[in-house]
């Protein structure tokens, strides 16, 4: 096997970061991190209103930076 070979199959089993469809509330960013982290939503959902009551907005600006830069997932 080439290492071009086994850099590609490592490719195709990289997860990457893409905000959700399905598991959306807003922009799907949370739902998104979720499937890539494989935890449940709720839990980052809860993790960024922490976020922004403890530290001066900071989840707010960090989900509105992802919304602008994450792109959506493609369809199945």
């Amino acid at each position: 096997m080439t290492t071009n070979n086994i850099l590609n199959e490592a490719g195709d089993k990289m997860k990457t970061f893409r905000r959700s469809r399905e598991n959306r509330m807003l922009a799907g960013v949370c739902g998104g991190a979720a499937e890539l982290l494989g935890i449940d939503a709720a839990i980052l959902r809860v993790a960024m209103v922490v976020g922004t009551v403890f530290f001066a907005g900071a989840g707010v600006v960090l989900y509105a930076a992802c919304w602008l830069l994450v792109p959506e997932a493609d369809s199945e």
